[in-house]
């Protein structure tokens, strides 16, 4: 997998993955496919509206990267090959449907393993967020769910970035 897909892919779902499985269980959840939810809540999954809005996502999502200065530099081998972009598309609809409790499964690397020498700097991750918030904004992703999925992104953070 090029660099810019390692980074984009396993920055966003990676974290969402790996912060939501090891996410504590809090009074009134439930345990649901190994996803802890609010009792009688729907899962983040179903709250996004599913795999095909996860797909309108990410789509948005990437574009955004491709036409960032500040990183497309990390992408611009996988923006480049079409097979390799669906394919990084797809893994990344599987990581983030996975991280929300959907049905897919993410087989990827782990943050520090995919990101480990590629030198992401504390304003590449930022940017990356920047980019993937505005997408979510322009899809009208609600606040609650907004707000779900970014949080998944902060504890992985100290793996992906590598200098201030």
């Amino acid at each position: 997998m090029h660099t810019w897909t390692r980074m984009c892919f396993t920055a966003v779902l990676g974290a969402a993955f790996m912060a939501s499985a090891a996410q504590p269980t809090f009074a009134g959840q439930v345990e649901t496919k190994g996803k802890a939810k609010m009792g009688g809540e729907k899962s983040l999954y179903e709250r996004l509206g599913g795999k095909k809005a996860i797909t309108a996502v990410v789509d948005e999502f990437v574009a955004n990267v491709a036409a960032d200065a500040r990183i497309n530099k990390f992408f611009a081998l996988t923006a480049s090959d079409p097979k390799r972009m669906a394919t990084f598309k797809g893994n990344l609809v599987d990581q983030i449907c996975q991280a929300g409790g959907g049905p897919c499964t993410y087989a990827g690397k782990s943050m520090k393993e995919a990101h480990a020498g590629m030198g992401v700097s504390t304003a590449d991750f930022s940017a990356l967020v920047e980019d993937l918030v505005k997408a979510l904004d322009k899809l009208k992703v609600g606040q609650k769910e907004k707000n779900e999925l970014l949080s998944v992104l902060g504890p992985m953070k100290s793996d992906i970035v590598e200098k201030p």
